[in-house]
């Protein structure tokens, strides 16, 4: 008959690391909020909320008449539309610091090829989730209001509503900042041995149709922002398959030295 004691003694040993990982999730958690509230007072000290609006409405403003300007119809869109726009570029701005919060939190218990492998995937996400904004904000958007722009009436007077401009905005900033992490899901769908290689590669005109169908769905209806997304994503799911080739080959884990056979 088992000993009682024995039976705490062993839950309490196994308690007390899911404790520790608690608190270490907790402290990461705290560092990301805090880096986050810094960036939002820098961001709010310069341009400020009404900077950034200007700087995101540029696409659009561009398409309208000289005097036009964007409206605010709810009663308080002029005051939280300019705090959801700080909020969300100061994410982007602490996005590297969270990464990285992330890492430190994963690191121990990680391999030291894994984190090899690990440290390149998490710059490199974090630098093709800006390349994707910044795609929309440069070439996306003002392609597709120009587009768009071209069916409108002459009797019309087209005054977009801010609220709603930011929040069609916002989702093409997602919607391309995770599309752009294509390659870092192919790599780790082949180093998880999820996937390999040469199945990708068979799979390649399937994921053409897979992108245009994302593109359709997450995408406003204009064939200028479809296009933009799911070519890049064709393009990026390439890089992925070489960048997995590339990852394998310079992470692979050390082999174990090779046991003497003692001699015959």
């Amino acid at each position: 008959m088992s000993d009682p004691k024995d039976s705490t003694d062993e839950l309490a040993g196994s308690e007390q690391p899911f404790v520790q990982h608690l608190m270490e999730l907790r402290d990461r958690l705290l560092y990301g909020i805090v880096g986050l509230a810094i960036c939002m007072a820098l961001l709010a000290f310069w341009p400020g909320p009404s900077g950034l609006i200007d700087l995101i409405a540029v696409p659009i403003r561009a398409h309208m008449p000289p005097d036009a300007k964007l409206i605010a119809v709810g009663v308080f869109s002029p005051f939280f539309v300019p705090i959801k726009v700080l909020a969300m570029a100061a994410l982007l701005l602490s996005l590297p610091w969270w990464m990285y919060q992330i890492w430190a939190f994963v690191a121990p218990g990680l391999y030291s090829h894994e984190k090899r492998f690990a440290i390149p995937l998490i710059v490199l996400g974090s630098l093709l989730a800006y390349v994707g904004i910044a795609f929309v904000q440069l070439f996306v958007l003002d392609k597709m209001f120009g587009f768009i722009q071209q069916f409108t009436p002459a009797s019309v007077a087209a005054t977009p509503d801010i609220a709603s401009y930011v929040e069609a905005i916002l989702s093409l900033y997602l919607a391309f900042g995770l599309a752009f992490q294509v390659p870092i899901v192919v790599v780790l769908l082949v180093k998880t041995n999820m996937v390999t290689v040469q199945k990708l590669k068979e799979f390649r005109g399937y994921f053409i149709v897979v992108a245009f169908v994302i593109a359709a769905v997450v995408t406003p209806p204009d064939v200028i922002s479809q296009l933009a997304l799911a070519v890049p994503m064709c393009l990026l799911y390439e890089v992925g398959i070489w960048g997995a080739q590339w990852f394998i080959k310079n992470t692979a884990a050390p082999e174990a030295p090779a046991e003497d056979v003692p001699a015959k």
